[in-house]
């Protein structure tokens, strides 16, 4: 086990980047469905419409277990300064990452469970539910000793805050 490379980020933080990665997400899918789209020549039947829910869900796993494991950030991440590790501080594994995808459905799957289960259908409903499905799962962070997302404990992995350039630059230099 690595000694701890820095401090958990504050909750808004790590909130503020997920905003932001949404955005960037955005544009990945949106070439997601272009393909898509492309590929299957428009076609809107109902195995078609599935069949891009499928594609999206794998498409967006693509984007982040591939980030995960690589670099260990993702482009919101690296912009705000974080890293997703191992609970041990070391690099995340492929089916550490992969579990972490699926666990980080929870901000939002329990909320659009419900929404169907209720046959609720409209704008409002499905959006309140699944607001107060994201900051239930929020709160989670509250509840942990380390302040990590209950996805990340449940995974194994743990968000660390990463050190601003120039305080990386003055320890490197020898004294």
């Amino acid at each position: 086990m690595h000694e701890p490379p820095s401090i958990t980020p504050s909750i808004s933080r790590r909130i503020i980047a997920m905003v932001y990665e949404t955005f960037l997400l955005l544009a990945v899918e949106m070439l997601a469905v272009a393909l898509y789209l492309l590929v299957t020549r428009n076609n809107h039947a109902p195995v078609f419409q599935h069949g891009l829910k499928v594609w999206l869900f794998l498409v967006t796993g693509a984007y982040f277990i591939y980030a995960w494991t690589n670099s260990g950030h993702t482009l919101a991440m690296k912009t705000w300064r974080m890293h997703v590790l191992t609970a041990g501080y070391e690099r995340v594994p492929l089916h550490t990452a992969a579990l972490r995808y699926l666990l980080a459905w929870g901000w939002f799957l329990p909320a659009l469970v419900a929404c169907a289960l209720l046959d609720l259908k409209s704008k409002g409903e499905i959006g309140a539910a699944v607001g107060l499905g994201v900051l239930a799962w929020g709160l989670t962070a509250f509840l942990d000793r380390d302040r990590q997302f209950l996805h990340d404990r449940l995974a194994g992995t743990r968000v660390v805050a990463l050190p601003k350039r120039n305080a990386q630059a003055a320890s490197a230099q020898p004294s």
